[in-house]
């Protein structure tokens, strides 16, 4: 993989992870669960999002706000 299909990765991994962990905070859930949110590029240059372990209770109201359509409302 060249250095800028990397670059090019990790800019688009790491703009999606804060959108993630601005939404979660937006939920009002503590840093300790979206803390562990993390940008990763595979060595092909792939774009991911580590979303990492959250207890139950955390994933119970992610999930209630996508159901409910209030993830749209978020930032």
């Amino acid at each position: 993989m060249d250095m800028q299909t990397y670059r090019d990765g990790r800019k688009e991994a790491t703009d999606a992870a804060e959108a993630i962990r601005a939404a979660l905070a937006a939920l009002g859930l503590p840093e300790r669960v979206w803390g562990s949110v993390r940008p990763m590029v595979t060595h092909s240059g792939k774009p991911y999002v580590h979303l990492g372990m959250v207890r139950a209770e955390a994933a119970a109201r992610i999930a209630e706000a996508i159901r409910s359509g209030r993830s749209s409302e978020l930032p």
